[in-house]
């Protein structure tokens, strides 16, 4: 009677993890489960854009001190138009770049959206593509070592150098995206809001992260309606033709 009630219950423990064990989602699916309302409680903020506008660009502003996330849409003319805004439930760190694996810092510059993860233990979650060449440059420089990655914007409401939105939010923001396509989104993260306060490098930062608070700031002055181009540098280009090529 023992060895029977023994094999039972090996039996059982190994049958544990098959119980426990969910099946992993496709995109596809997630877009099928949460598109219908997620699109649902978007529309309100589609119906006050204009009548004419098409969107095929997005992006995603995230201000780490005011705990925000502003989402804007670029129409087929080029004109910029805010969709909405967000509160960023946790972000942690402090306003400043993250430098290395283990900071605990959210990332600050202009990247991008490369790859989603339907499966992500934060319900969903949009992964940035920290490092980008501006961190992989600065950081060879100074001799840093792990720059760290894997970060995202995702559900729930804890950080450890994510932005987290919570899972309603993150819905949302997961089909918007695969709506307007991945490689159409631009993510600038900034510690502050340039367009009231130029950005200033903290004191004892590098010098270099003012090339970053420029490229921030160059990018959110594209959203204002009286944005101009900067003409092409002509001279550059004139002079680059003049190089003469030296004989090795």
């Amino acid at each position: 009677m023992f060895q029977i009630l023994l094999t039972i219950l090996l039996c059982l423990l190994l049958a544990l993890p098959a119980f426990g064990r969910t099946s992993e989602r496709t995109v596809e699916q997630v877009l099928s489960t949460y598109g219908p309302d997620a699109r649902v409680r978007l529309a309100p903020f589609f119906a006050i854009l204009p009548d004419d506008f098409t969107p095929v660009a997005m992006k995603l502003v995230a201000i780490k001190a005011d705990r925000r996330l502003e989402i804007w849409l670029q129409g087929s003319e080029g004109d910029w138009q805010e969709l909405r805004t967000y509160p960023i439930l946790e972000a942690s760190g402090s306003l400043r770049p993250k430098m290395r694996q283990g900071d605990f810092q959210v990332p600050e510059g202009v990247y991008r959206i490369d790859a989603a993860n339907p499966n992500s233990q934060y319900h969903l979650s949009l992964r940035i593509d920290y490092p980008n060449a501006m961190d992989r440059h600065y950081g060879a420089l100074e001799q840093r070592g792990d720059l760290g990655g894997n970060i995202f914007i995702h559900g729930s409401d804890v950080s450890q150098g994510c932005l987290a939105m919570g899972d309603r939010y993150i819905e949302e923001l997961f089909v918007l995206a695969h709506d307007i396509g991945l490689e159409n989104i631009e993510v600038v993260i900034s510690p502050r809001d340039p367009r009231q306060d130029a950005l200033s490098v903290p004191f004892g930062l590098p010098r270099w992260v003012a090339h970053k608070y420029a490229e921030i700031e160059t990018s959110l002055a594209q959203l204002s309606p009286d944005y101009v181009a900067p003409a092409p540098r002509v001279e550059a280009e004139m002079a680059q033709q003049d190089t003469v090529q030296l004989q090795p």
